[in-house]
């Protein structure tokens, strides 16, 4: 399953590393274009024939999107990958009989690395306002017993149970989605996979990251693309920030909510002494108001993160 958005250039060589991957396999894929500006839903019409296609009117979201796709579930097993993510020739075939090998594994995901070869983030703990806060403020080294979301220091070479692992290469058994369901539609961008492995963990079944096979993800093509066609780069930021200020309510309520918001205002108040200390001049200081005013405001706009904008 995946979710397209102004990717066209990157819809090739993400099916040609299916396709080399998953021979021996009976695979059906399907997409859900969200409103692409490019030539995408032309490229897939023309080219990928074979592949299942809806095309959205509007941009619904990440995991709104993938949610639609689930009418059209028939295995055992759902892979949603991004089209910025490029499988090896042996992920598919690994991944798979891992998943199958062992029972108590609700999702499955992988090493991801750069286009340069570098490991990106692949295993990973909840989020908490305060170690949010310690990453944000570059603190966290005064503190080293708290779990960081992430943590690189560690050989990741073996397989571990994990908190949760990112979307981009996300393999999920069908009882977990007949159980728990797929993402919480509140979240139009960000923390829908993390929300959606906190339940799964919550529904007793185990999250774990698989390190036998690498993923090579690009990371942010939609992302840019926004910024290309729209000038809005400011757009996916305040994104971010509701889908953590509907996540912190969602599980810890009230009082994680409030704490996330004051760790939030401490940390922004210390970066700007900070920079006004470091003559990083005022255009710093100014950016990190606006993000202070861009929390308190979707604060309100949320209905103090009880339901999304969009």
């Amino acid at each position: 399953m995946i979710v397209n958005y102004n990717t066209a250039h990157l819809l090739r060589p993400m099916f040609e590393a299916c396709e080399q991957a998953a021979k021996g396999l009976q695979v059906r894929y399907w997409v859900v274009d969200n409103a692409s500006q490019d030539d995408s839903v032309a490229l897939l019409r023309s080219e990928f024939m074979r592949v299942g296609l809806e095309v959205n009117s509007q941009n619904v979201g990440f995991g709104r999107a993938n949610n639609q796709l689930l009418r059209h579930l028939q295995g055992d097993y759902v892979l949603l990958l991004n089209t910025d993510a490029f499988v090896s020739p042996d992920t598919l075939q690994r991944t798979l009989a891992y998943i199958q090998a062992n029972p108590a594994c609700g999702v499955l995901g992988v090493k991801l690395v750069g286009r340069d070869g570098d490991l990106q983030p692949s295993c990973r703990y909840f989020p908490t306002p305060w170690n949010v806060f310690l990453s944000r403020t570059g603190l966290g080294r005064l503190f080293p017993g708290t779990r960081m979301v992430d943590d690189m220091a560690w050989n990741h070479a073996s397989v571990r149970e994990c908190d949760w692992v990112p979307g981009c290469y996300y393999l999920v058994r069908r009882a977990v989605l007949d159980q728990v369901g797929l993402f919480d539609p509140r979240f139009f961008l960000y923390y829908e996979e993390v929300d959606h492995c906190r339940r799964v963990k919550a529904a007793g079944w185990q999250v774990v990251y698989f390190p036998d096979t690498t993923v090579v993800h690009v990371g942010g093509e939609s992302a840019k693309s926004v910024g290309k066609l729209s000038n809005s780069g400011r757009q996916l930021s305040a994104l971010q920030v509701e889908s953590e200020l509907l996540y912190f309510r969602k599980h810890g309520g009230w009082a994680s909510l409030i704490q996330h918001v004051c760790l939030t205002t401490i940390g922004a108040a210390y970066l700007m002494l900070k920079d006004v200390l470091k003559r990083r001049g005022w255009v710093a200081v100014r950016q990190r108001g606006e993000q202070l005013a861009l929390t308190l405001r979707l604060c309100v706009h949320t209905r103090w993160a009880t339901k999304p904008t969009r």
